[in-house]
């Protein structure tokens, strides 16, 4: 037990904080889990299952790691969802693949549709006030500043939003990961998470990155199935 104990305990301390390796390579694996998904890659999904596992130990067992910061119940939740909903996109992205060659990408990109935009936008909002409101009657555990909950009700309903729709290949899930960070980040280093919140700044620039090669992709896909009209 000894053992198991040190290592779940297993951390850095970098000027006077305390980094457990929990958390760092939870980040590493969802670093890689969004590259593969950059690549269409099937694998990008059980990766990415186990940096969630990983980092949701971090975000509520805190109080018994040492960690000294606080427990982020939205950060903690939103890492059970990242696995189901990556249950389904694992399985979404296999039954496209069985359909393809066998080094062909597992889904072609594409922007959601009118009627799919307005649905995840109306989910996205009232998903926002629900949350606000269940995380409020909870607590924080600590006196938490009035934005603290609109803040974790954000990232916890935007990061749900940006994995189903990565699963159904729609391009709109790199803006939606971007406006999750743009409050994640901040929110972390308030809380002294550092490494998840640099992980966090780095898969921003990343996501940029992402957007351009699925949107890239998806024109590309679009001028091939063009019709050329008579001649």
């Amino acid at each position: 037990m000894s053992f198991f104990q040190n290592l779940y305990d297993a951390h850095l301390t970098i000027s006077g904080h305390v980094i457990t390796w929990r958390e760092i390579v939870g980040n590493l694996f969802g670093l890689a889990s969004a590259l593969g998904g950059m690549r269409r890659k099937v694998w990008a999904w059980p990766i990415g299952i186990v940096g969630n596992a990983l980092l949701f130990t971090v975000f509520f067992a805190v109080g018994f790691t040492g960690h000294g910061g606080q427990v982020l119940f939205g950060q903690a939740g939103r890492q059970v969802f990242f696995i189901l909903t990556s249950v389904y996109g694992w399985w979404a992205w296999r039954q496209t693949k069985r359909t393809r060659r066998q080094d062909a990408p597992a889904v072609d990109p594409r922007w959601a549709t009118a009627g799919e935009r307005a649905a995840y936008v109306g989910v996205w909002l009232v998903g926002l006030v629900v949350c606000w409101w269940l995380f409020k009657l909870i607590g924080a555990g600590f006196p938490a500043p009035w934005y603290y909950y609109w803040c974790d009700a954000w990232i916890f309903i935007g990061s749900m939003m940006a994995t189903f729709a990565m699963a159904r290949g729609w391009n709109d899930f790199w803006l939606m990961w971007l406006a999750v960070d743009l409050v994640g980040v901040p929110e972390l280093i308030k809380f002294q998470y550092y490494p998840s919140a640099v992980l966090y700044a780095v898969y921003a620039a990343f996501v940029i990155w992402g957007f351009f090669v699925w949107l890239n992709v998806s024109r590309r896909d679009a001028l091939v199935l063009e019709p050329t009209g008579s001649v």
